[in-house]
């Protein structure tokens, strides 16, 4: 048994940043190759912190779904993890014993052998017609795929392999479109393959093809043709996939997680006799679960829209009824209208979409065996433009807490309030919370910004 970690950035305010990290891990299970392939993120939910705790085997994969080496996979998500990792990752990735699990955290997706070949194929399906051997291979990155050098790596394979006539490496600037990036390359048509891992780049205002100076497939006398990012290919998660297997090969496999096995069981069992969970209702019906806002519970089923896979639920309630962006699961905004009908087997999963991590969370909150982070501790290990927050006085945290958690059904541990029971014992909106979230943390540092008057009393 093993399970696959596929972590993204994740945004406070956009719910499109997460989208292909959603993607990608929805092919991988497809693919059958681990047990599970769980999503998690810095700035959303399942959080950093939380990632270990909502996996179910003891044998746990992480891939950074970054190009390029930098802050996040050196610093943030080793940190995080609690790896007691700084700087670069080694090719072989590091591995760790963490609470009984084996953890191989390995460096970003982009830095993988294997999509040298995804790139190719990029190209190719681009320009499906043209004889490769006459058409020049363009790899364009953002600015921040310089770090690692990972596309030079990747150019000088395809290079040496001899499939285009030429292969060349641009950095996306601003000046592109007047510069003169075509006057080194010999060949009149060109493909361009964009190293990033979805379309958010190539859907910017100016596009792609007016960066480049690109009007209806011309520029500079040649024929151009930009193909779709590289993170969008097909054959990407079979790629990541067998990368992510090789590095299991160690002759060590997990088992199933009993504190999360037993964490599941129990709200199993409470969701046959029917369930109400934050602001939500579970029913059973038959051999079926229903799954709804409790505001709609007994609403007539043809008024509200129906969805039966867990993507459709989870795009549906990672934004408001105004269409707003809820990063935190349990804030007190979840949408209304509509239902989810789920089998047993897919209930869980359908329930960690909705409220990550809160089953595991509660049911170690009831045995006592879940620990709480204090604010100091957790504003001492932040870094780079959060290290602010460590300056923060303990009256402008609680400032900043009250206006956040209130929104929040979570109750702060961290903060030392009690919490005698949860929803697993009758109280639908009891759900702890062991440390403060990200977006609290951001919060904390804007509130900084804007009081530097205070900020400096406080220094004092």
């Amino acid at each position: 048994m093993r399970s696959l970690v596929l972590v993204g950035h994740g945004s406070h305010v956009n719910s499109r940043a997460a989208r292909s990290v959603y993607r990608v891990a929805e092919e991988l299970r497809q693919l059958g190759s681990f047990s599970e392939v769980i999503e998690c993120f810095w700035k959303e939910e399942p959080s950093l912190r939380q990632a270990l705790r909502v996996t179910g085997s003891t044998d746990v994969t992480v891939v950074p779904f970054f190009l390029s080496d930098g802050y996040f996979t050196d610093t943030v998500i080793p940190r995080e993890l609690g790896l007691g990792h700084q700087g670069p990752v080694p090719p072989e990735g590091i591995a760790r014993v963490l609470g009984g699990k084996t953890v191989r955290y390995l460096p970003p997706y982009g830095s993988f052998p294997g999509l040298s070949d995804v790139l190719v194929a990029c190209a190719r399906e681009a320009l499906p017609e043209a004889n490769a051997e006459d058409v020049a291979l363009v790899l364009l990155g953002h600015p921040s795929a310089r770090r690692g050098g990972h596309l030079e790596r990747h150019a000088q394979v395809i290079r040496e392999a001899r499939q285009f006539a030429e292969v060349q490496v641009l950095y996306l600037e601003d000046h592109l479109a007047h510069a003169p990036w075509l006057d080194v390359i010999q060949a009149e048509q060109v493909v361009v393959v964009p190293f990033f891992s979805d379309h958010a780049l190539s859907e910017a205002a100016p596009p792609l093809s007016v960066s480049l100076g690109v009007q209806d497939g011309q520029a500079g006398g040649k024929s151009v043709t930009v193909a779709p990012p590289v993170g969008t290919h097909p054959g990407l998660a079979r790629m990541l996939a067998g990368h992510a297997l090789n590095a299991t090969q160690d002759g060590f496999s997990g088992d199933a997680d009993r504190v999360h096995l037993a964490a599941w069981t129990e709200l199993m069992q409470l969701a046959r006799r029917g369930l109400r969970l934050g602001e939500a209702v579970i029913t059973p019906q038959g051999t079926l679960f229903d799954l709804r806002n409790a505001l709609d519970e007994g609403r007539p089923s043809a008024e509200l829209t129906t969805f039966v896979t867990v993507e459709g639920l989870r795009d549906t309630i990672r934004v408001d009824d105004s269409g707003a962006h809820r990063p935190v699961r349990t804030f007190r905004n979840l949408p209304r209208h509509w239902r989810a009908v789920f089998s047993e087997d897919d209930l869980p999963a359908a329930i960690h979409a909705l409220y990550p991590a809160t089953v595991e969370e509660a049911y170690s909150c009831g045995c006592h065996s879940l620990r709480s982070t204090p604010w100091p501790t957790t504003a001492r290990r932040q870094t780079g433009i959060y290290a602010r927050v460590q300056k923060a006085a303990p009256a402008q945290v609680e400032e900043v807490a009250r206006r956040v958690c209130s929104r929040c059904l979570r109750t702060r541990l961290w903060a030392s309030q009690p919490l005698p029971h949860t929803f697993l014992t009758g109280v639908p909106g009891a759900v702890p919370c062991a440390e403060a979230c990200t977006y609290l943390i951001a919060a904390v540092r804007e509130h900084l910004a804007e009081r530097p008057a205070e900020e400096n009393s406080a220094d004092g």
